[in-house]
């Protein structure tokens, strides 16, 4: 007795049994994604190979190469989904609450096994331009615009000044962290953490409340002249 392929599939989904065939390429993608992070771990950046990752993922290397141009957009693509779920901005109704949290789970995965990913991928980075674009567009943008929002948010309650420079702000915030992350000459903690952010922000309400007071000064200085 003959059948067709299409009635072989009916009776293996009657029998519970999912039909021979290639997985969903979503489980193929995300298995591509976890040796990434598995097999870097191990080897660093420089010795990674997609030929390697392919062969960890139980997958051709024409399938990496069909949803990642190349082996940096791979590992960052890889780092990123791990971090996702950590890495949103909250939004509490304080601008300090909310980046300083923020800052302290990025801390969390710079101290996780996750950490020494970010070492590879910033210390390869300096000798491979493409692999920082791949850092900047995949990783780095998509965050810094949620930090955007937030600081935009501290802008409207009035926490912040509205001239406020928000990459200068950024970049010191978390050019602190990464200054002690790469560096080690002292402990990058919660409290160092806090500190920073607490002395950038407060700093910069500072710095609008003393325009404010010199703006009325000086409002109040002119209309007593016109008076006279």
């Amino acid at each position: 007795m003959t059948f067709s392929r299409q009635s072989g599939a009916k009776l293996g989904e009657a029998n519970g049994k999912r039909p021979p065939g290639r997985p969903r390429s979503e489980n193929v993608r995300q298995a591509i994604l976890r040796s990434t992070l598995k097999l870097l771990r191990k080897t660093g950046f420089e010795q990674l190979s997609i030929e390697a990752i392919a062969a960890e993922a139980g997958a051709g290397k024409a399938t990496v190469y069909r949803w990642w141009p190349s082996k940096g957009a791979l590992v960052v693509d890889a780092f990123a989904l791990s971090t996702e779920a950590e890495l949103h901005f909250p939004d509490s109704g304080s601008v300090y609450r909310d980046m300083a949290l923020q800052m302290n789970r990025f801390l969390g995965v710079l101290r996780s096994p996750r950490g020494c990913i970010v070492r590879a991928i910033l210390g390869a980075g300096q000798s491979d331009r493409n692999l920082l674009e791949e850092f900047r567009t995949r990783l780095l943008r998509p965050r810094r615009q949620e930090a955007y929002e937030t600081l935009r948010r501290g802008i409207e309650r009035g926490e912040l000044p509205r001239n406020l420079d928000l990459d200068l702000v950024l970049d010191t915030l978390y050019g602190a962290m990464y200054m002690r992350f790469l560096i080690r000459h002292d402990e990058l903690s919660e409290d160092y953490v806090n500190h920073v952010c607490r002395m950038v922000l407060e700093g910069a309400a500072r710095q609008a409340s003393a325009r404010r007071h010199s703006s009325a000064r000086k409002n109040g200085s002119t209309a007593t002249r016109s008076r006279n």
